[in-house]
């Protein structure tokens, strides 16, 4: 290792507690895009990390207006010749209800042994936090960067980043680069860092049941009225089959089949099902028996109720029959599934399945295109480069549940590959009450990052 390089990962190291002080008063701001009373907040944030992008030596940085929340640019480009990465990250935050479940302010963030926990802590502001303490580090002992920079963070990940495409579009220049960076995943465990080259898009709908016109004594009309929520219920334990399959026609028709290679792949990640039973709270895992949990976590498309609204839900009793059921779905894809079309078929299978005594409407709220990363170009090397030196052991590539979809926006948009670098754990609870970031993998993030940023030079 040189001694500038030496010198770099010290400044990084004797600067911890500053970057964990700053990191608490970022999450401090309760910047939740999904809610309009909180657009104060958002503004606040986004003042914040451009205040503080200036404050690092970033340069042309600009805070820039869109139809919902700002986006936050910097840029870096002293490094002619070298390649330009493009960091990627989002601000904005999930809401913290309940609020009740949380063991301390959400939003007051609290470190309790190796953990902070607040709102946000992994996602997304603690891994975006990362690369700017990573840049910090290289410009307080260098007053440069080995590659040329680019960073955007926006402020409506958490809602479908609806202003990210136009944004993007109208800037195409400011935002060329060789590659795109973002870190808004997990590794596999603490000590075992992994490459995310495979995510899951999305289709999320609302299924709206009408029955009578308005709600109704169940006394006087039970029994000859058809219930919206339970004809809601019928509808969706005819989503899946028994084995745990979706049951609508043609959902499975373009889904790309596992190589037996991958699944030998998949069958080498460290994965404990009971730990993981423990970890997400249940007694046995669930699904189709053709695949393991592993395969249907990552590699497979899923159908999923994520709420359920109709009738009197308050303390005590209130005999009705509800005019209204409603229930939210979303259903995860894989290549080479395309959203809309999922829309469609989920929708013309509704009409099949809605019993003749109510009516049903499907309306989709957003999508997001699967995605499947490219493992043999040069920045993937570098992130390989990267987890080894900053963690001391080989990462292994995964698959993500998830969704991330701006990966397929930039590509789009911009041609440009993307390399998930995660420092998150799968038990970060994120969307959940006590949301937490593992210090220790906070700090080997910004190593990791330092390393990246140089291994660029050598993999070109």
């Amino acid at each position: 290792m040189s001694s500038i390089m030496e010198n770099i990962l010290t400044q990084a190291k004797d600067a911890r507690e500053a970057q964990l002080q700053e990191l608490i008063e970022l999450l401090r701001i309760p910047s939740i895009s999904t809610l309009p009373d909180h657009r104060p907040q958002i503004a606040e944030a986004a003042q914040w990390l451009a205040a503080h992008m200036k404050a690092l030596g970033l340069e042309e940085v600009e805070v820039y207006p869109t139809e919902r929340h700002p986006v936050v640019y910097g840029q870096w480009l002293g490094a002619p010749g070298q390649p330009t990465v493009l960091i990627y990250g989002h601000y904005d935050v999930q809401p913290a209800d309940p609020l009740e479940q949380w063991q301390s302010d959400p939003f007051e963030p609290q470190v309790r042994g190796d953990y902070l926990y607040a709102r946000g802590a992994a996602d997304d502001k603690g891994q975006l936090f990362v690369h700017l303490k990573a840049i910090e580090a290289y410009l307080k002992s260098t007053k440069c960067l080995p590659v040329n920079v680019k960073l955007l963070l926006e402020g409506e990940e958490e809602i479908g980043s609806t202003s990210l495409p136009q944004f993007i579009a109208e800037h195409q220049e400011l935002l060329q680069a060789d590659i795109v960076l973002i870190s808004d995943s997990h590794i596999l465990a603490p000590d075992q860092p992994s490459i995310v080259y495979g995510l899951r898009g999305m289709t999320y709908v609302e299924l709206q049941v009408q029955g009578p016109d308005h709600d109704l004594h169940s006394g006087s009309y039970g029994g000859a009225v058809h219930n919206p929520l339970g004809a809601l219920a019928t509808m969706i334990a005819k989503l899946h089959d028994e084995k745990g399959r979706v049951a609508i026609p043609g959902f499975y028709d373009r889904v790309r089949p596992l190589s037996e290679s991958e699944r030998a792949e998949l069958a080498r990640l460290p994965y404990d099902e009971a730990a993981f039973c423990r970890e997400a709270g249940i007694s046995a895992t669930w699904g189709d028996p053709d695949y393991t949990a592993l395969e249907r976590l990552g590699a497979r498309p899923t159908l999923d109720v994520n709420g359920l609204l109709g009738g009197f839900t308050g303390a005590g009793a209130k005999t009705i029959i509800p005019a209204q059921a409603m229930a939210k779905i979303s259903m995860r894809l894989v290549p080479d599934q395309e959203p809309h079309e999922i829309a469609q078929l989920f929708e013309s299978y509704i009409k099949q399945i809605t019993p003749l005594t109510v009516q049903s409407q499907v309306r989709a709220i957003h999508f997001a295109e699967p995605a499947l990363l490219r493992r043999d170009i040069p920045a993937m090397q570098a992130a390989r480069q990267a987890y080894r030196a900053g963690f001391g052991t080989e990462p292994l590539f995964t698959r993500e549940g998830g969704s991330i979809p701006v990966v397929t926006l930039f590509k789009k948009q911009l041609g440009l590959d993307s390399i998930l670098m995660g420092f998150g754990l799968p038990d970060d609870r994120l969307h959940s009450p006590n949301e937490r970031f593992y210090l220790p993998n906070f700090y080997r993030g910004i190593r990791s990052s330092i390393y990246f940023l140089q291994a660029l030079t050598e993999e070109g």
